[in-house]
């Protein structure tokens, strides 16, 4: 492995000013890792080599002038497979989409993220259409864990999670309906948040609509805020704006002192792995030693999953609406099963859905009057085998049944972040769970920045298990 694979966005924009690294040496060697990587862990569906180091060469040259045109002038990056880009084909992992183009169109996040100067790489892989919590697609297969190529790397941001566990590219954008960066981020070690919703624009809308939200994957929280302050701006193409938008900071605190956190360590319903359990209690420890006030309390609502699944339901019938039947026979069998659920919803089930969803944001507005932010294990179980939507032998049905601590947060929009807080006694990474109250978004990536500072985790050279 090669130095430049250790840096982050920071140390790299600090190596550009000083001329010690030039945009095109750092591609160059981001490209030959994910050659020798990717098809062992499948976190690209689409590289674009030529295209990355042509401008690549231009942030070079602007570099030796002194004169970048971003925050992110140089900064190998990615976006998920969801999200329009010039140039590159967006699949969304699908049979049903045409590879044809023209792809002649930026979403917001591609097009802010290109305006800071950051160099795309390519396109990471998805489950198709985004519709669940691991990534393995008709069209592109199965994206693997690089701490343990038997499991899956989560999703739906998996091919996100995997390439910023390798650090096959620095800066990684992913997106959250349901958990699909917090899930991947919590199985591959690595630092996602899921912002308010509407903090970052997107378009086209999603077909989930007030659940999504798009966010940075990163390896560290510094980074995850360099690459929010490039995309949290304003597009008037976003029809569901709906975040009062604040520059995010990077925070000089090395403490926590006095902020208020509550700890819940099931949510009062959650059956919670005790190898993952023991890891994030410590986490909480760790936290109070920061000067928290931890109180161990549950939010004080029921499990949400019957709520959830039917506003997803509604989603899914609308992607598939349009679609022929000939087109529904290519779908992944489970997404197709949801949709058709979801074409059996009345108006007055979806409206129902509305106003309990309204309760519950409710209910944790009142909550954070309290508590600055809520904390909990990301996910009740560490990676499962790859190539299946719920853990083998497990009885479970829905991939929902395995991530009880994500779409709640979905569901109140509220910002949430995976940070890593260590390894399961199998070895595998454990995230802990964090999320403020709407809009504040810089205290959850405050409580983060410090504890990531103060207890850091050890980060992949090379997949594991090949």
């Amino acid at each position: 492995m090669s130095e430049i694979a250790e840096l982050t966005a920071v140390q790299l924009l600090a190596h550009y000013r000083d001329k010690t690294l030039s945009p095109v040496e750092v591609t160059e060697d981001v490209l030959l890792r994910i050659e020798r990587y990717n098809p062992v862990v499948n976190a690209y569906c689409h590289v674009d080599p030529e295209g990355a180091l042509k401008a690549a060469r231009a942030s070079e040259e602007r570099w030796l002038k002194g004169e970048p045109c971003g925050a992110l002038d140089g900064v190998p990056s990615s976006i998920k497979d969801l999200t329009l880009t010039i140039g590159m084909p967006t699949r969304k992992g699908s049979r049903t989409s045409s590879a044809e183009g023209p792809w002649d169109v930026d979403a917001p996040f591609s097009a802010l993220m290109r305006k800071a100067g950051a160099v795309l790489l390519g396109k990471t892989t998805t489950p198709e259409f985004g519709w669940k919590g691991v990534t393995d697609n008709p069209l592109y297969g199965i994206t693997r864990n690089p701490w343990d190529t038997r499991t899956t790397a989560g999703g739906s941001s998996g091919g996100a999670g995997a390439a910023a566990a390798l650090n096959l590219g620095v800066l990684h954008q992913g997106s959250d309906a349901g958990g699909s960066i917090r899930i991947p981020c919590a199985f591959t070690g690595t630092f996602g948040v899921k912002p308010t919703f509407g903090y970052v624009p997107q378009w086209p809308a999603s077909s989930m609509t007030i659940l999504s939200h798009l966010g940075p994957m990163t390896r560290t929280v510094e980074d995850s805020v360099l690459m929010l302050q490039a995309v949290a701006q304003p597009d008037a193409r976003d029809g569901l704006i709906g975040a009062p938008r604040t520059t995010p900071w990077l925070s000089e605190a090395t403490d926590l002192k006095g902020l208020r956190i509550a700890y819940s360590p099931t949510f009062g319903y959650v059956d919670v792995d005790p190898q993952v359990a023991k890891v994030v209690a410590q986490a909480v420890r760790g936290l109070e030693q920061l000067g928290t006030h931890v109180e161990q309390i549950d939010p004080g609502f029921s499990d949400p999953l019957e709520l959830f699944s039917t506003l997803w339901a509604a989603g899914a019938a609308r992607l598939t609406g349009s679609m022929s039947a000939a087109q529904k026979q290519l779908l992944d069998p489970g997404l197709l099963r949801i949709a058709q659920r979801g074409e059996r919803l009345s108006l007055d089930d979806f409206n129902a859905a509305l106003e309990a969803r309204a309760a519950l944001v409710a209910r944790m507005a009142a909550f954070h009057k309290h508590y600055d932010v809520l904390v909990s294990p990301m996910m009740p179980i560490t990676a499962f085998d790859a190539g299946h939507d719920v853990p083998p032998g497990s009885g479970l049905q829905e991939w929902t049944q395995w991530t009880p601590f994500t779409y709640p947060f979905n569901l109140t929009q509220q910002p949430a972040a995976s940070v890593p807080c260590g390894l399961a006694a199998n070895g595998l990474p454990v995230g802990l769970h964090v999320v403020g109250a709407r809009f504040a978004d810089e205290q959850v990536l405050r409580v983060c920045q410090v504890y990531a500072k103060a207890f850091p985790t050890e980060h992949l050279e090379a997949p594991r298990v090949l």
